[in-house]
């Protein structure tokens, strides 16, 4: 009973803390745009793409031109370039995470049209996760029954949120640390007015001494 408790808990907490992203916006043929996601290290994370045209003579949105392709770029919390490829209207790219952190998903047009270009609609899907696993090919490449299908999913689910939780720790950890320096530089920063404050003191008291003594009033 305790066990089926466990699993179920883990199921539910997999399903609440991964999740997919769909949405669709529309973007110039030289128009960038980017994304930020939030991502363990070593999490495998799957977009789902689909480029249109718009039509001008049907006020809607058509299948792309032939030759236009999606730029992706993946761009690291370190700035550094995990994936830079060009692929064609519609398709699916694919990378693994590294460092946790906030990760640049960026998507554009391979178009040149700088003064003419026309409006494009993208559709947008992105997975995080187990959620970006295809669960049915590999039941088919490794051969595995219904059940053992179900455990592997849990588990890959129980690892993702140890992960999850290494990765909150992780910015705890990035918080306590910023804090700690914020209020380290404050406190210095008020020793050195209250330093400041009192070599201004001092110096207007011997002013002040030096006047009236020059002025033979004390």
């Amino acid at each position: 009973m305790l066990t089926k408790r466990f699993i179920f808990v883990c199921f539910f907490l997999g399903t609440l803390c991964h999740f997919a992203e769909s949405l669709y916006f529309h973007i110039g043929e030289t128009e960038r745009k980017c994304f930020i996601e939030e991502i363990p290290d070593e999490t495998m994370v799957t977009g789902n793409y689909k480029l249109q045209l718009y039509d001008p003579r049907t006020g809607g949105f058509m299948p792309s031109s032939p030759g236009l392709g999606m730029h992706v770029e993946i761009r690291d919390p370190d700035d550094k370039i995990l994936m830079s490829r060009v692929y064609s209207s519609e398709g699916r790219f694919t990378f693994t995470s590294h460092t946790p952190g906030e990760h640049i998903i960026c998507l554009y047009s391979n178009s040149t049209k700088w003064f003419s270009g026309s409006q494009l609609r993208v559709h947008f899907d992105i997975q995080v996760g187990e959620h970006a696993v295809d669960y049915a090919n590999v039941a088919q490449k490794e051969k595995l029954t219904e059940l053992q299908l179900r455990v592997r999913q849990l588990l890959d689910q129980v690892d993702q949120i140890s992960k999850e939780q290494n990765y909150q720790r992780y910015r705890e950890e990035r918080f306590r640390l910023t804090s700690e320096s914020t209020n380290q530089r404050v406190l210095w920063w008020s020793i050195g007015q209250v330093c400041i404050l009192l070599g201004m003191g001092f110096w207007q008291m011997r002013h002040l001494k030096s006047f009236f003594e020059a002025k033979k009033l004390v």
